[in-house]
């Protein structure tokens, strides 16, 4: 975060955006790999019934493509929904747009204030350790 925290906003937004895009999208094609995955297991089937799992998906289902975006505004169900999303087979169509949306939010959140804070942290750790 410290190499983040020290480049330009622009620079640290896109280097941010590009990192939680990547993330994001490889844990919907996970859920749409654990669809495939859980009729093969019922073990597997099982564990996808958990508590988190099972807030993601009421999520998802009541909000539909807009708790994507949202989620990326949280701490917790961000990674669930994202996979809740993929296991559910959100339509890429939907999914793409809404998940650009929330990683630019994600992005400028963690490029702003998020650099903020660690640089904050950073100097107080600095100034207890001297």
């Amino acid at each position: 975060m410290d190499r983040i925290a020290e480049q330009p906003l622009a620079i640290a937004f896109s280097t941010l955006f590009v990192i939680v895009m990547l993330r994001a999208n490889a844990t919907y094609w996970l859920g749409r790999g654990a669809l495939r995955g859980s009729r093969l297991s019922e073990r597997f089937a099982h564990r996808l019934e958990g508590p988190t799992m099972q807030r993601a998906q009421r999520l998802s289902a009541r909000y539909g493509v807009i708790a994507v975006p949202l989620s990326f505004l949280t701490v917790g169900v961000q990674t669930a929904i994202n996979f809740s999303a993929g296991f559910t087979v959100m339509p890429l169509r939907r999914y793409l747009p809404a998940v650009t949306v929330g990683c630019v939010l994600w992005a400028l959140l963690y490029s702003t204030v998020g650099v903020v804070g660690w640089t904050a942290i950073a100097a107080l750790w600095d100034r207890a350790t001297a």
